[in-house]
């Protein structure tokens, strides 16, 4: 049964985390920038390294991230609502990301194994130190993550307090956000 939650109008989740999250995006926004001006002063050397990497495992990595943030958002809905199934929700979000972080540990190692790394050229820099911050990202995502699915299962969040649940899944939503603008700017545009 549903119940009604009280209106509010704020920002989700702790000012702090926004902090921390508008830093974040700002990093993330500088290296993007850096990017863009080296794929401008050297468009041979992007389209040559874009065409060794792995489309469709940047694709099914994608899938990943997306199936794991509609799960998040699910389980604050339910937990919000006083619902039952947030804590399998969340272990369910978990599992999801690991399909990005398998896929990317493949696409490293078989990457290296051919001989690409940091120092192969402006490209292979620019990938590999994105994608490895990008990935720390998704590391720590995913720690928040189990913290937030025991304190659930523990009855810590149940609902009345909505600032740790909306934190975490604040921060889950920046790491796939980063990600929807990587994909497509490392895997896709020429």
């Amino acid at each position: 049964m549903e119940t009604s939650a009280p209106t509010r109008h704020h920002l989700p989740g702790d000012l702090a985390v926004w902090f921390f999250i508008f830093a974040e995006l700002a990093v993330f926004g500088i290296l993007f920038i850096g990017f863009g001006v080296a794929r401008s002063l050297d468009p041979d050397t992007f389209n040559t390294g874009r065409q060794v990497l792995h489309p469709w495992t940047g694709l099914i990595n994608t899938i990943g991230l997306i199936t794991a943030s509609y799960l998040v958002a699910v389980a604050v809905h339910r937990l919000r609502y006083r619902q039952a199934g947030v804590a399998p929700l969340l272990w369910a979000a978990i599992a999801a990301s690991c399909i990005y972080s398998f896929g990317k540990v493949w696409e490293y190692v078989d990457l290296y194994g051919k001989g690409y790394n940091l120092g192969t050229d402006t490209f292979f820099m620019f990938y590999f130190f994105l994608t490895f911050f990008h990935f720390m990202h998704v590391l720590l995502g995913q720690i928040i993550l189990v913290v937030l699915a025991v304190k659930v299962k523990n009855g810590d969040y149940n609902g009345d307090d909505m600032n740790g649940m909306e934190s975490g899944a604040s921060y889950w939503h920046m790491v796939d956000l980063v990600w929807l603008v990587l994909f497509p700017m490392l895997y896709v545009l020429a």
